[in-house]
């Protein structure tokens, strides 16, 4: 996609600031880089344990990729105040209506023909640490479009504070979940339960290794 040098320029800022903040004056640890690949459609999929997920996946990605853009689907509310809706939109997110939205759904199946994308299975938060369902939804949406999908494992940064420093945490990159055998199913709801399961089954092993 078409991204022009001043927004990447801005983004690389950004990212620079939040590099700084995870890991200099925290310490968040990077595991499995080199497991996302260089070109091509990805899905980045991650638990979801803390707002500073949002951040923390293109960042890393950055950092391994640079100049290259993360593209991320976000609850509409989000942009609903003009001026933080222009910065989310700047680093890569697009506003997702609650329930089916159709325009978002397109917009994700033509991204992950050349884009990275970054998605959380689970559709919501989970403060506590641990790894709810995935939702079927993400299921099709492999189904459908064959990105090579990257499970990612965030851990122990859903307690940090904003003001603290020094705390710890990580993230975990998996090598590419095979759907092969998944592919050749039939495309019915549950295929697509089954492609979700084996994923999330790849993110609860990042995060069991990652302890």
């Amino acid at each position: 996609m078409k991204v022009s040098f001043i927004r990447r320029l801005w983004v690389m800022m950004c990212s620079a600031l939040v590099r700084f903040y995870a890991g200099f004056l925290n310490q968040f640890r990077i595991i499995g880089e080199k497991n996302i690949p260089a070109d091509g459609g990805v899905l980045l999929a991650a638990n979801h344990i803390s707002a500073y997920d949002t951040m923390f996946v293109p960042v890393t990605v950055l950092k391994e990729h640079p100049w290259q853009m993360v593209w991320a689907p976000a609850k509409e509310e989000l942009f609903r105040n003009p001026i933080l809706g222009t910065v989310f939109r700047s680093w890569g997110a697009f506003p997702v209506k609650r329930g089916r939205d159709v325009r978002a759904g397109k917009q994700l199946g033509h991204l992950l023909q050349t884009e990275k994308v970054m998605l959380f299975p689970e559709g919501t938060r989970h403060k506590d640490g641990t790894l709810g369902r995935g939702n079927r939804g993400v299921g099709k949406l492999i189904y459908e479009h064959h990105p090579v999908v990257i499970p990612t494992a965030l851990s122990g940064i859903n307690h940090w504070k904003f003001l603290k420093f020094g705390q710890q945490g990580g993230i975990h990159f998996g090598a590419p979940v095979d759907f092969s055998d998944l592919f050749k199913l039939e495309d019915k709801k549950e295929t697509h339960v089954l492609i979700v399961e084996r994923l999330m089954a790849a993110i609860a092993a990042q995060l069991a290794s990652s302890q």
